[in-house]
């Protein structure tokens, strides 16, 4: 089975609520170098993880991640 790149907005959507990545972090329960790594495409979180982001930033997982070259 091929690997899929993942890409996301998670960093657009901490700016747009105002958070920086220790907050973010701290809210979802994660290290800011776990933020950082995930705005930057270097780590694909896991589902609970990504539920998370998205509840925190008001937004859907569609809004937030999606596989590479389907948008």
């Amino acid at each position: 089975m091929e690997e899929l790149d993942m890409e996301n907005r998670v960093k657009l959507a901490r700016v747009e609520k105002g958070f920086t990545q220790e907050q973010l972090a701290d809210l979802v329960g994660v290290t800011r170098q776990t933020i950082g790594l995930i705005e930057a495409g270097k780590y694909n979180p896991t589902l609970k993880l990504c539920l998370m982001l998205a509840k925190v930033t008001d937004k859907s997982l569609d809004e937030l991640f999606w596989i590479k070259g389907e948008r």
